[in-house]
């Protein structure tokens, strides 16, 4: 019975285990568009954020990284299941006096219980022969019981490593979820960029179409003679105005170039495809309550949720540190069975023992120090968590609060950036009225150029800035995968 007992624990425990893929974060709805290299792809923000979600180097090796600390916590799961030891050896001995062999194999069985118990079931099986024709036979087997009473003794202290390794598994878990915030976030933010690089192109190449127009208007007038000389000032005005808005013109291109450079190397695409981003240049308020806002991010917050598992770590280490400064007093017993058999040379011998015992051991260390530092630094390192995890929760407090004051003054910005672009076009088409006048100011249509212009940036910059703030708020709070959906997959 003890024979098939260990063949059927060395048959589980040579068992190969399959070995976890990394999985990939998905987004509900339509799959990642496919990108072309021979044309230029028109990209919506969703679907950044999906090929984002692929091919994001980052989020690859974050991926990489979990399966690696899955198998951390099926090790540490595995504290309470049997463990199996072979111990094998043969001999052969070459001297004068004896010449001979010996073979021995020992396997043994172990398990640790959730009370601090360990058991331990071997079994001893040598064979020794000799030249001259003795051969000798020794097996049986040992069944042997701790139980702790004061060190290392409850549940508690002995499910600690577990305890500290599933919360390890929790944390891991967080900073995934916090790496794939934080690169969604940037995606957002690179792809916002590239849109209002692609508006301040087109704003430009308005801008400088119609300076063109104007000069080109005031050499009319001046070769047909409705200037005075004094009035010629206008054209260097009219030319300024146009080299103005070239440079303006360079600049809006090379935003562009560096925007698409950074977008397509946090989508993991290559520097040389063609993307165009297609989103409406607008906008819709959202109303985010304070208290509300708080109240989620309390529970969905990765770094505020991580400070308060590493609190719970300190207070286990604690606990761990206080149980080492005990005595070591435990229960032991042993119950053993051993078989002799010995035959040769006309000799033909068998012979039983056994060893039952039980009992009580004391260790009582004097004179070490060691286990009381620990525990101070323990009982230090607790508090000081504690105070950390209040402090985090300060600080998250105000993140929020400064969160949602900025998005609603991004809001008010947007919508006086959108006030003036208006008034800015009513106050132009008056003077282009006005300027059907032949002897009406062209330094003065000028200006209204000027102002149309700054008005379009100001409502470009404000709706970025409104859209950025919406971001921004989704990262604080930790809502970032919910707002958009995004599953880790990460079970």
């Amino acid at each position: 019975m003890t024979k098939r007992l260990f063949a059927c624990a060395i048959c589980c425990f040579m068992l190969p285990s399959a070995a976890s893929m990394p999985a990939q974060p998905t987004m509900q709805g339509e799959p990642a568009v496919n990108v072309r290299d021979d044309e230029t792809n028109a990209l919506r923000l969703v679907d950044a954020v999906r090929l984002g979600l692929a091919n994001n180097s980052e989020i690859r090796a974050a991926y990489l990284d979990r399966v690696a600390q899955k198998a951390m916590l099926r090790t540490a799961e595995e504290r309470f299941s049997p463990k199996l030891s072979l111990n094998s050896s043969h001999i052969v001995s070459q001297n004068p006096l004896e010449q001979g062999s010996q073979t021995e194999f020992s396997p043994t069985a172990t398990m640790q219980s959730e009370t601090g118990a360990r058991f331990s079931l071997s079994w001893n099986n040598r064979i020794s022969q000799s030249e001259s024709g003795i051969a000798s036979r020794d097996d049986g087997a040992s069944f042997t019981v701790v139980q702790p009473l004061m060190r290392g003794a409850g549940r508690d202290v002995v499910t600690a490593p577990l305890r500290q390794a599933r919360i390890n598994e929790q944390i891991n878990h967080l900073n995934l979820k916090t790496t794939v915030s934080e690169i969604v976030t940037q995606i957002i933010f690179a792809y916002h960029e590239v849109l209002r690089a692609q508006e301040q192109s087109r704003l430009a190449q308005e801008a400088l179409s119609r300076a063109r127009r104007s000069m080109a208007f005031d050499v009319y007038k001046a070769a047909a003679g409705y200037w005075l000389e004094s009035d010629f000032t206008g054209l260097v005005h009219a030319e300024a105005d146009v080299a103005s808005r070239e440079m303006a013109l360079e600049e809006a291109g090379r935003r562009l170039d560096v925007g698409r450079e950074r977008l397509l190397r946090l989508l993991g695409l290559d520097a040389n495809i063609k993307i165009h981003a297609i989103d409406a240049l607008e906008a819709r308020q959202v109303k985010a309550g304070t208290a509300k806002t708080f109240a989620a991010a309390l529970k969905q917050q990765p770094g505020y949720l991580i400070q308060h598992l590493v609190a719970e770590q300190a207070n286990i280490e604690l606990l761990v540190a206080r149980d080492q400064r005990q005595w070591d007093v435990s229960l032991v017993g042993k119950a053993s069975q051993m078989r002799n058999a010995t035959s040769g040379m006309a000799i033909s011998q068998v012979s039983q023992s056994r060893d039952n015992h039980a009992g009580i051991r004391v260790d009582i260390p004097i004179g070490d120090s060691t286990p009381r530092q620990t525990e101070v630094r323990a009982r230090v390192n607790a508090r000081n968590q504690d105070s950390r995890l209040t402090d985090a929760r300060k600080a998250l407090e105000r993140d929020i609060a400064n969160g949602v004051r900025n998005l609603d003054a991004r809001w008010r910005q947007y919508e006086a950036a959108r006030r003036l672009l208006e008034l800015a076009r009513a106050k132009l088409e008056a003077e282009r009225e006005r300027a059907k006048n032949v002897v009406s100011d062209s330094f003065r249509g000028l200006v209204f150029e000027s102002d149309l212009y700054n008005a379009e940036m100001a409502r470009l910059d404000a709706l970025i800035a409104y859209r950025d703030a919406l971001a921004s708020l989704d990262k604080v709070s930790g809502t970032t995968l919910e707002s958009w959906e995004i599953e880790l997959n990460d079970d």
